[in-house]
């Protein structure tokens, strides 16, 4: 079973409700906001980071549009130096590629090794668009019942304020 489908049919047996748009392969944000979708979605930016030993790792979930600086995000999670985790490190801690980083990856952290971290601004969205695991598809999905996604993966949301 594909990592897509995997998706579809956890959130469909979460009892979440969701819309998928299939879309040609994008790699980069700016590829997502050219693509059409409703005009109160907000699309998310995720970031898999790790600290300087590789002995944490983080996905930093915030609005496309939200500018991300790592030195500030080091002081917000406590944590030493961060960098982007390697495209191994994705595959191992949530199961995805490179292009493909969603918060819907922690379906495969079943060791609950990744930290979450949430941008409070996405609340606001009356959905959020997301990849299922997959760049060739956005899941369309609101913040409540993402948050019922965290919860049955077991997952602790931090929210963070970037002001």
């Amino acid at each position: 079973m594909s990592q897509k489908q995997l998706v579809y049919d956890t959130l469909a047996d979460m009892g979440i409700s969701f819309q998928s748009v299939e879309h040609p392969a994008v790699f980069t944000i700016e590829e997502m906001q050219k693509l059409d979708f409703p005009a109160k979605s907000r699309i998310a930016k995720n970031l898999f980071l790790r600290n300087a030993k590789g002995k944490r790792h983080f996905l930093v979930v915030v609005d496309a549009d939200q500018r991300v600086n790592l030195k500030q995000m080091e002081q917000m999670l406590d944590c030493t130096k961060l960098s982007f985790a390697s495209e191994e490190r994705l595959q191992k801690y949530l199961g995805v590629s490179k292009g493909a980083v969603s918060p819907l990856g922690l379906i495969n952290d079943t060791e609950h090794s990744v930290e979450l971290y949430l941008d409070k601004k996405l609340r606001e969205a009356e959905t959020i668009g997301i990849h299922p695991n997959d760049n060739t598809a956005t899941v369309l999905v609101n913040f409540n019942d993402l948050l019922k996604f965290f919860s049955a993966t077991e997952h602790k949301v931090n929210l963070i304020d970037f002001q």
